[in-house]
Order: C-alpha cells, then sequence, then structure tokens
C-alpha cells in the first residue's frame, strides 16, 4: 500500500483528540483522516470542522459501510473493545485501540481467537514501546543478548509514581452534550466486585508497565510475588531473570518520574520516560558499560524531538502498509492482562 492511507476515527473524546488525532494530523504526507463516527452531533461538527475531516457518521457501524476507510482508530474506554472490535475485525479493516485489549482475560481471548480467524490487524496502543529511547534500549539489549559481551541480562525494574500524565496538556475540544449510555464489559466473573474493581484499577494504571517489562526481556514471564501493601510486584522470566515493578511507591504533584533498569552482570540501560501526552519529546536513555575491555563509561545518546505517541502513529501506519509487524498486536497484548489477573490472585491469598 503505497497512496496515502485514509483513516477513520471511532469516538473523539480527550484521548481520541490528544493522543492520537493530532498525531495522524501532522503525518500529511503518509495518511489523512476522512471519517469520523461520533454520536455527539454537535462535537462531531466542531472536530470535523477544526480538523477538516469531510465525513460524519453517528456511529461506527456507518463508517464500516461506508468504505471510505483503509484502517481506523478506535479510541474507546477498553470496556468497549470486546463489544466494538469484533465489527471492525469484521469489516476487514485494521484497528488501532488503547489499551489493554479488553478488561478480561475471557473475553481477550475470544477477541484474539477472532482476529486470528479473520487475519485482521489489531494493534494495541501500548505506545511507550514507540519512544524512540525505547527503541533505542531495545536494540542495545537484544545486542548484548545475542554478544554476550555484558554478560547474562540478571534483572529488570520498572517504577512508575502516580504524577501528571497529561504534562498540563492543552484541553480538547468539548461539548455540554451527554456522553452516550453504550454496552461495558463487565468485571471479570471470577473476582468479588472489591477485587474486580482493583484488578479494573491495576489494568488501568499498570498495564503499560507489565507490557513494558516483557518487550525488554524478549521473552515471557510469570508474576511471583505481591506484596500487602500493593506496591511491589515481582516476577520471574522464563530464563530466570528476576524482575519488578513498583506501585506508587510515592507521589508527584507536577513531575512524572517513570523508569526503567535492565540489568546485565557488566552493565546497564536505563530509560527515563516522560508523562504520556508530553509532545515534540522522547525519553531519555543512559547506557552503562564495565565489561573489563575498556575503561567503564556512561553514554546519553540524543533522542530525536518525537513524542511517543507520534511515533507510534507512525508505526501504526507501517504496519498497515506491510512494512513491519505491529508493536504490540492483539495476542501479545492478552498475555499482559494473563499477568494482571494472577496479581490480583496472589493479592486474595492476604484476605
Amino acid at each position: 500500500m503505497s497512496k496515502k492511507i485514509k483513516l477513520g476515527f471511532i469516538g473523539s473524546g480527550f484521548m481520541g483528540q490528544l493522543a492520537h488525532m493530532t498525531n495522524y494530523i501532522n503525518l500529511p504526507e503518509e495518511c489523512e483522516i476522512v471519517a469520523l463516527a461520533e454520536p455527539r452531533p454537535v462535537l462531531a461538527q466542531s472536530i470535523s470542522t477544526r480538523y477538516g475531516i469531510p465525513h460524519v457518521f453517528s456511529n461506527h457501524e456507518e463508517l464500516l459501510a461506508s468504505g471510505l476507510v483503509d484502517a481506523v482508530v478506535a479510541s474507546q474506554p477498553y470496556t468497549r473493545h470486546s463489544i466494538l472490535v469484533p465489527d471492525i475485525l469484521r469489516a476487514g479493516v485494521p484497528v488501532l485501540t488503547e489499551k489493554p485489549v479488553t478488561l478480561s482475560v475471557a473475553a481477550g481471548e475470544e477477541l484474539v481467537k477472532l482476529g486470528q480467524e479473520l487475519g485482521s490487524l489489531h494493534m494495541v496502543g501500548y505506545h511507550k514501546r514507540s519512544d524512540p529511547a525505547m527503541e533505542h534500549a531495545k536494540r542495545v539489549v537484544d545486542e548484548w543478548k545475542q554478544s554476550g559481551e555484558f554478560g547474562k541480562m540478571r534483572y529488570i525494574r520498572v517504577s512508575m509514581p502516580p504524577g501528571d500524565w497529561t504534562a498540563a496538556t492543552d484541553m480538547p475540544i468539548g461539548t455540554s452534550e451527554p456522553g452516550t449510555a453504550g454496552v461495558l464489559e463487565p468485571l471479570p466473573a471470577e473476582f468479588s466486585e472489591a477485587n474486580g474493581r482493583k484488578y479494573d484499577a491495576f489494568v488501568n494504571y499498570y498495564i503499560h508497565q507489565v507490557n513494558a517489562i516483557r518487550f525488554l526481556l524478549g521473552e515471557s514471564y510469570k508474576v511471583t510475588f505481591a506484596d500487602r501493601s500493593e506496591t511491589l510486584f515481582v516476577g520471574e522470566s522464563e530464563s530466570g531473570v528476576c524482575v519488578t515493578l513498583e506501585m506508587a511507591p510515592y507521589s508527584t504533584s507536577i513531575e512524572w518520574h517513570e523508569g526503567i533498569l535492565v540489568a546485565f552482570e557488566k552493565g546497564f540501560v536505563k530509560v527515563d520516560l516522560p508523562a504520556p501526552l508530553v509532545r515534540q519529546q522522547s525519553g531519555n536513555v543512559t547506557i552503562m558499560r564495565d565489561n573489563g575491555k575498556e575503561a567503564p563509561s556512561y553514554t546519553t545518546p540524543v533522542m530525536p524531538n518525537v513524542s511517543a505517541m507520534r511515533n507510534q502513529a507512525k508505526n501504526y501506519l507501517a504496519a498497515i502498509r506491510g512494512e513491519r509487524p505491529a508493536p504490540c498486536a492483539a495476542p501479545e497484548a492478552l498475555e499482559d492482562l494473563k499477568i494482571a489477573r494472577d496479581y490480583i490472585r496472589l493479592l486474595e491469598a492476604y484476605q
């Protein structure tokens, strides 16, 4: 597919506008937004006028039936994915959704099975994988694993204290129209109401970090320990690498302190990530080398002024064109929900 990709947007709320629409609009050589499905008519008109979107529909069925689009971005609550995405997959149209793939493992398994049967692309929006700093770190980590020059991988630590995840971003276009009441996926049946809500909160706040651990490991892992205070999560990879996730050890009111450390026997790769909605800024990478062959060193490569969200848009378009795989498709994203489920099961042991 060499021509410009014709995109449709299903939904245009806060994330739809600020995390996605503004980024695709700024890639005019690669794509154009030709259609919008938005049930709130005043909002739909305001957005179509602001961004020059020629075709507006009141629901996703009308947009898909129009035949106008090559692919869609469906920025919806993840509790809508299991209801909405099957229609998109059956239409044979590639789709990008937010994370996670669904709310429950069971719903995720059904959605993944459908996508595999139909051969449809469902990319899940783990935008941190597309941060230039993460992409650089991944290349270094894979090189070290392959060469063995810095010993074995020993440990991965991820920390994400709560902070201003929006980075005081601009407000989206809004109206006083009430939101539409759609069908939502229920909480997982295996949990009590309280534990189901705890599971929902975990996948909402920390599923990005659960996914990032696997991305840098390059292999599957399982959760082995959950501390009673719900601050620390510990796991072990298939090859025996220890991983930890620190959840809210403290909080900040203005800054964003998300960091990842990948430790080898004779060096480490450290990534510091910006707030999710920051613009024109990637993360930072620090690489420490001390393998005894040369003087120990620290290097900090200069990253491009490209945000993870912008680069995610470019990666999605490249996947649609068949140039490279999606950074994270639905089958892998399903593994994150299994980790989340097993984490809550461990917490239940304290009750």
